[in-house]
């Protein structure tokens, strides 16, 4: 698979970023958009994941800067799990063990193969900082190993105004559960 943008998607996708940026300043108070963009086009390998999370309905945006790696983080911020990642289980190793209805897809290789990580817990409860995410569909979340060997996986979302962490069987997939995503740039 081609992992590079055309000169026209990566302007179109930079004008998309910016103006998301623009509109939703407060998940990023003290940060300037030019120093985002010069990060992003200095890095078309990141610029093609962040295009695969906005095309997958993820509305990707930057939700902070880490001064020790000096990395723009950026999170999907859609305000339901994004749609083209919906009616997936946890991993291959579930996906696999289903016997019957398997998904076509799972989470953690379908983040792999956009070039982004699934939210942590912590990272979930951040984005709930920033807004009202999930009050109609869920998350799945990057589970523990101790969790994930006795057969589980653990997914988020927001009801009654308080988020929330559950835990289901890796293998179990619905069509309002998909995965948030993250990457660092």
């Amino acid at each position: 698979m081609k992992k590079e943008l055309s000169t026209k998607q990566r302007e179109e996708l930079l004008n998309t970023l910016k103006a998301r940026f623009e509109k939703n300043r407060n998940r990023h108070k003290g940060l300037e958009w030019a120093e985002v963009q010069a990060r992003l086009q200095a890095d078309t390998g990141k610029l093609w994941s962040l295009n695969e999370m906005e095309s997958t309905g993820g509305e990707p945006d930057v939700v902070g800067h880490d001064k020790k790696t000096d990395k723009y983080i950026f999170y999907d911020c859609s305000a339901e799990s994004p749609k083209g990642r919906r009616s997936a289980c946890y991993d291959r190793e579930a996906q696999t063990a289903r016997k019957e209805h398997k998904p076509e897809n799972n989470a953690i290789d379908l983040a792999a193969a956009m070039g982004i990580g699934l939210l942590t817990e912590e990272q979930y409860r951040e984005l709930q900082e920033l807004g009202n995410f999930d009050l109609k569909t869920s998350s799945w979340v990057s589970t523990p190993a101790g969790i994930r060997e006795l057969g589980g996986a653990l997914f988020c979302d927001r009801r009654y105004d308080h988020v929330f962490v559950y835990h289901n069987g890796a293998e179990s997939y619905y069509a309002a559960r998909g995965f948030r995503g993250s990457l660092w740039v």
